[in-house]
């Protein structure tokens, strides 16, 4: 059963331009029909691709119309050249819309230090506007995959002082993954009317409860990019700071969706085949909680004993000694879901770990670990360490 992706005001489509590969689509856009009040998050790594430098220029004024994403070639650490590209593709889109080229946000994801070649944008160009259409967002969720083996989309739809209102997110990234805001791409668009200065807050606390709070290989990519645009065309009255009851509806279904976009993404984590929650109680506060759920979650050896299903606890009292976290190894409590293999720091034998191996088969479980320290909690999605990500990244160009 197919999800309806629709927005009202937005239209979309994706086209094979042939930038890398042949024969698959490659490059995307998505079109408001009226300009729309944006927010982004981008990539805190000191490395940023030209279309991020961009896009965080162009946001200064909160507002955009037109997203346009290519995949196959980052253009990252591309100097001068590679800005220029983006300004000029950008361009492009302005000019095929009859609209400002500020309000025109590019993306791009793939090879780092490759340079783009304007040609196969502008030859493609005509077909991608031609194609645009209410029901081409799915398509675009095809063309920005890397090596994601399945698109990544979610729905919501709630309603605004009586208003019925949706958000529809589409979202890439499987390896290269640790946002701080992951390779990772997401783009949500919702008909709500939201003041820009409320829907940027509202972003930041969303990204802070999904897409940061995922890591596949703990490496975070020169694009990561996370842009959301409300159109306002649902008609509800305007969210902002002063309309609590209805900023916490929308706040509450935009957590949702982008957990759910999050999720997706380390399930499909290059050569993953489990998903896994490291979560944290009782650390000194949530920032520490936070911290030794990630230092957990980012170990090698604590992942690869998850592929290899070995309730191996050792590797994981490791990483949380390493975690820079206060607290007493004597006292910590390790369970894999509800199988309690450690208590006050000593394992509960072989009865137990018989039972923790068990839930390492599943495809999806939790580690949960107490530090009886303070209130602090926590926690963090990963997944496994495969024999399958090694041989991804091992030829990743070729």
């Amino acid at each position: 059963m197919s999800v309806d992706l629709q927005v009202q005001g937005f239209s979309s489509a994706a086209v094979a331009a042939h930038i890398r590969k042949k024969d698959r689509l490659d490059l995307a856009l998505i079109y408001s029909e009226v300009p729309a009040n944006a927010a982004g998050v981008f990539t805190t790594s000191k490395v940023k691709a030209a279309p991020v430098r961009l896009g965080m220029e162009r946001l200064q004024n909160g507002r955009a119309q037109a997203i346009m994403i290519n995949s196959g070639i980052a253009n990252a650490c591309t100097g001068a050249e590679g800005m220029q590209l983006a300004r000029a593709t950008g361009k492009m889109v302005a000019d095929a819309l009859a609209i400002d080229e500020e309000l025109v946000q590019v993306s791009s994801t793939g090879v780092i230090g490759e340079q783009l070649s304007a040609d196969p944008f502008a030859q493609a160009m005509p077909g991608l506007i031609g194609k645009l259409s209410a029901k081409g967002l799915a398509e675009v969720a095809e063309a920005i995959m890397t090596t994601d083996l399945v698109p990544k989309t979610a729905v919501r739809k709630v309603s605004i002082a009586g208003q019925a209102v949706k958000l529809v997110g589409i979202a890439k990234g499987s390896g290269m993954i640790m946002p701080n805001m992951a390779t990772m791409l997401g783009f949500v668009l919702t008909d709500a009317a939201v003041a820009q200065a409320t829907l940027a807050g509202m972003l930041k606390i969303a990204s802070d409860q999904s897409f940061n709070r995922i890591t596949v290989d703990g490496d975070t990519s020169t694009n990561d990019t996370v842009l959301l645009l409300a159109n306002g065309l649902a008609g509800n009255p305007v969210v902002d700071d002063v309309a609590v009851a209805e900023k916490d509806v929308l706040q509450e279904a935009l957590n949702d969706l982008m957990k759910d976009l999050a999720l997706q993404i380390v399930r499909d984590g290059e050569g993953a085949t489990k998903l896994v929650t490291v979560r944290v109680i009782g650390a000194p506060s949530d920032e520490a909680a936070e911290a030794a759920a990630r230092t957990i979650a980012n170990s090698p050896l604590v992942k690869t004993a998850f592929f290899g299903e070995d309730a191996n606890w050792g590797r994981i009292i490791g990483a949380l000694g390493r975690s820079g976290v206060e607290f007493d190894a004597d006292r910590v409590d390790i369970a894999f879901d509800q199988v309690v293999m450690v208590k006050n720091g000593l394992g509960q034998g072989a009865e137990m770990e018989t039972l923790a191996t068990q839930v390492l088969k599943k495809k999806e479980f939790a580690v949960n670990i107490d530090l009886k320290v303070g209130s602090g909690a926590g926690e963090i999605y990963t997944c496994d360490f495969s024999i399958n990500y090694v041989k991804i990244n091992a030829d990743y160009r070729s």
